[in-house]
């Protein structure tokens, strides 16, 4: 069972909090899946389709409770997709038209309504129920191991637009594009879909959402602390493979033993101990360095390697004396 049919049955079995609300969500559900049929003069047959047992379900149970219309039910085997489809038939009788006109349908002159009465949806609780009916009908979300993604499908502008409008009378912002001659409501992102999960009362789903949400953003958030300690130890091997090779410069040139004892004792220990990082080769020194006093010392080597190299030693500064910085950074 895909996650969409699961969201799908557990909306079927949702039990409205009022007796107004179940007029809002079937009319959703035959506005959204329904096809309606004028077979004579002020004379209608009406045909829903699912691909969902639940939802078949439940609009027999509210089409005969709300309006006691006799219904008909096809369930038709698809060979490609290996589903079954439900096609509910509500044949023409005298209580369908009256029905039509009070879900919405139809107008009180018989023409067709294409967006959504303000009269059904005047109250908050039938709004959430005619978005709870509208999924039922078109509705489709994707597993949330893979991306977030959310869509409800209508025939016409109008009633996305509509279907838009109440959602953000909720505080969820949804969009609207056109594909293949329909036009569909979208949402991105896993907290709107929560939102809109939450309100229509699909709360299992709402948890496993939620569940894999938290479980992407651990598993983000390791990527990143791992991607940044793996490019920090990338940096931190090339300098220190750097500083080897200018250490080894002095020592092939004027010689480790003209340093002064404080920049030899840290060219030997980098040599000893090339994979370490300045706070660890601090920590080797006796006494123990800084970071910021072993920092200063490697820049004093670097550029003196730097005058070997340019052949400017002669004039480089007087090696027996430690910078402020050195000084500072000794025994802490």
């Amino acid at each position: 069972m895909s996650f969409t049919s699961e969201v799908k049955d557990e909306l079927s079995r949702v039990v409205p909090k009022r007796d107004c609300c179940p007029k809002a969500e079937l009319a959703a559900l035959v506005r959204v899946e329904g096809t309606l049929h004028i077979t004579g003069n002020e004379r209608f047959r009406l045909e829903v389709a699912t691909e969902t047992a639940p939802v078949a379900r439940k609009v027999i149970k509210l089409l005969h409770e709300l309006y006691g219309l006799k219904t008909e039910l096809t369930v038709r085997r698809s060979v490609l997709h290996k589903t079954n489809n439900y096609l509910i038939t509500i044949p023409s009788q005298p209580p369908l038209t009256a029905a039509l006109t009070d879900l919405g349908v139809l107008d009180d002159t018989l023409g067709i309504v294409y967006g959504v009465p303000s009269r059904l949806t005047r109250r908050d609780c039938c709004a959430i129920a005619y978005l709870r009916g509208a999924f039922l009908g078109g509705g489709f979300v994707a597993d949330p191991h893979g991306d977030f993604h959310f869509e409800l499908t209508a025939e016409s502008e109008v009633l996305s637009r509509d279907l838009v409008k109440l959602m953000k009378r909720f505080g969820i912002d949804a969009r609207v594009t056109r594909r293949r001659g329909l036009y569909a409501v979208y949402l991105k992102g896993a907290e709107p879909i929560v939102t809109f999960l939450a309100l229509v009362g699909a709360h299992r789903a709402l948890l496993r959402t939620e569940d894999v949400r938290i479980l992407k953003s651990m598993r983000n958030q390791v990527n990143r602390l791992v991607n940044a300690e793996t490019a920090n130890l990338q940096k931190s091997t090339e300098a220190a493979l750097s500083q080897v090779e200018d250490i080894r410069s002095l020592a092939e040139g004027s010689g480790l033993d003209l340093l002064p004892p404080a920049l030899r004792e840290l060219a030997e220990l980098r040599l000893e101990h090339p994979d370490v990082s300045l706070r660890e080769l601090g920590e080797l020194a006796d006494p123990p360095l800084s970071k910021s006093a072993v920092y200063h010392r490697i820049r004093r080597l670097e550029a003196l390697a730097a005058e070997i190299v340019n052949g400017d030693a002669g004039t480089s500064a007087p090696a027996g004396e430690l910078d402020a910085g050195d000084r500072a950074g000794e025994g802490s």
